[in-house]
C-alpha cells in the first residue's frame, strides 16, 4: 500500500473508535447518590440549571441565565440558590448576579414542585460606570414550578419580579435533579 492509502485507513479506524467511544458514553445516564431523609442544613454543589426568557421593562429584551442549586437551610424544603443573567438586545445589555432563598412546596419525589423565593440582586447595564446608581441592590421576589422530566431533570417555568417589582421577566429553562 502507498502513503495515500495508509492515511486513508488511519482516518477510517479513527473515525470508527470515535464513534464507537461517542456511542458508548451517551448511553450511560447518570445516577445520583442516593440520600436519606434529613432535617439539617447541608451545603454543597446539588445541581444547577439553565434558563432563557423576556424582560417585559427592556421592550422584550432577552434573558439568559444559570443557576446553581447550593443545599438546603435547617429543612430540605428551603433551598439556597445563586443565579447570574445577561439581557440583550432591545437597549442596553443588564446583568445581574442573585442570591435567593427559595421555599419548595412539595418534595422532590413530584411531578410537579411548585416554589417561592425571596433574594437580592446586584444589578448593572452598559455604560454603568457612568452613572452613580449604578450597580443597584434589587430586592427580588421569585415563584415558579419545576415539572419533571427526567430521573435528573426538570423543565422549569419562573417569574421573577426585580427590583421590588419593578421590572418582570418569565422564564423557562431545564435544571438537574439532585439524589433523593
Amino acid at each position: 500500500m502507498n502513503v495515500g492509502a495508509w492515511t486513508v485507513m488511519r482516518i477510517v479506524v479513527l473515525a470508527f473508535v470515535a464513534v464507537l467511544a461517542a456511542h458508548t458514553a451517551a448511553a450511560q445516564q447518570f445516577q445520583p447518590p442516593k440520600n436519606g431523609r434529613h432535617s439539617g442544613t447541608r451545603i454543597g454543589l446539588f445541581g444547577f440549571g439553565v434558563r432563557g426568557g423576556v424582560d417585559f421593562r427592556r421592550a422584550g429584551q432577552l434573558v439568559m441565565g444559570t443557576t446553581l442549586d447550593l443545599g438546603d437551610l435547617f429543612s430540605s424544603r428551603l433551598r439556597l440558590r445563586p443565579s447570574a443573567e445577561l439581557g440583550l438586545f432591545n437597549g442596553p445589555n443588564t446583568y445581574v448576579g442573585s442570591f435567593e432563598a427559595l421555599w419548595r412546596f412539595t418534595g422532590d419525589e413530584e411531578v410537579a414542585t411548585p416554589y417561592l423565593g425571596l433574594g437580592v440582586g446586584l444589578a448593572g447595564r452598559d455604560g454603568c460606570g457612568t452613572d452613580p446608581q449604578c450597580p443597584g441592590l434589587w430586592l427580588n421576589t421569585v415563584f415558579g414550578f419545576e415539572l419533571r422530566y427526567r430521573s435528573t431533570f426538570n423543565w422549569l417555568l419562573e417569574y421573577h419580579g426585580m427590583d421590588r417589582m419593578r421590572r418582570h421577566r418569565l422564564y423557562i429553562g431545564l435544571t438537574t435533579r439532585r439524589g433523593n
